[in-house]
């Protein structure tokens, strides 16, 4: 794993470019040969990708005076991966996309409208109670977002992970759920076929999730938050 060395022209690297990927260990840049893996992908996976050149699509059927607006509002976002400097922002294709894909994970597909990005507002997740009808798994799930935003206005949605106690994240075995009902009350989520996605030893399992506020007039979503819970059966 050759280093990265930095030169005046390029302070650091992130992602891809040609046949070189960069990427982070332990503070320090590497590079290594790209990967292009003949993987034809899951069921989700094609799916999301599907939404995407849709997103894509939406895009470029856009006004060229609508995608200048896009591209006026970049400035306010900031972008999910590193560096987090405060100082690089994301594009108005990049914002589009991002609320395009935000409405679609509220089963709300549709070319979002040009606005700046409003984040949404700080919150915490808990896990109530569990309950099980039919072979169907139903959490009980609240949000609590900031006294100083409007609850009602946001959905929950969550990448579950469900395992014996103790175990370690596994984000591969994680599967995605949007809360039924919105922020301002208790929700729940259903997880059908529950014991065919996760092999459970035990009635007292844990919960790892990895949890977004989606915003249901904008699009726009929060950084994931990751949570651990503890219930039984």
């Amino acid at each position: 794993m050759p280093l990265f060395r930095p030169s005046i022209l390029l302070s650091d690297a992130y992602g891809s470019a040609g046949e070189v990927t960069f990427y982070h260990r332990n503070g320090r840049c590497y590079t290594r040969k790209r990967v292009n893996p003949q993987y034809p992908g899951t069921p989700a996976q094609l799916e999301h990708l599907a939404i995407h050149r849709r997103a894509m699509a939406a895009w470029a059927s856009l006004d060229s005076d609508v995608q200048k607006l896009w591209n006026t509002y970049e400035t306010t976002a900031e972008p999910h991966r590193p560096p987090f400097d405060h100082k690089a922002h994301i594009s108005g294709n990049n914002l589009f996309v991002s609320a395009y894909h935000g409405f679609a994970l509220m089963g709300n597909e549709h070319a979002p409208a040009a606005q700046p990005f409003q984040a949404p507002p700080p919150f915490i997740v808990t896990f109530d109670c569990v309950t099980v009808e039919a072979g169907k798994l139903r959490l009980a799930v609240d949000a609590h977002v900031s006294q100083n935003a409007t609850p009602k206005r946001y959905r929950l949605y969550a990448r579950l992970r469900l395992t014996n106690p103790g175990k370690g994240y596994g984000v591969r075995e994680m599967r995605g759920f949007l809360a039924e009902g919105d922020c301002s009350r208790l929700m729940s989520i259903t997880i059908p076929g529950y014991t065919e996605i996760w092999n459970l030893s035990d009635e007292r399992f844990q919960i790892q999730a990895m949890c977004i506020l989606l915003d249901s007039e904008t699009g726009f979503r929060s950084q994931y938050q990751r949570t651990i819970a503890v219930l039984s059966l």
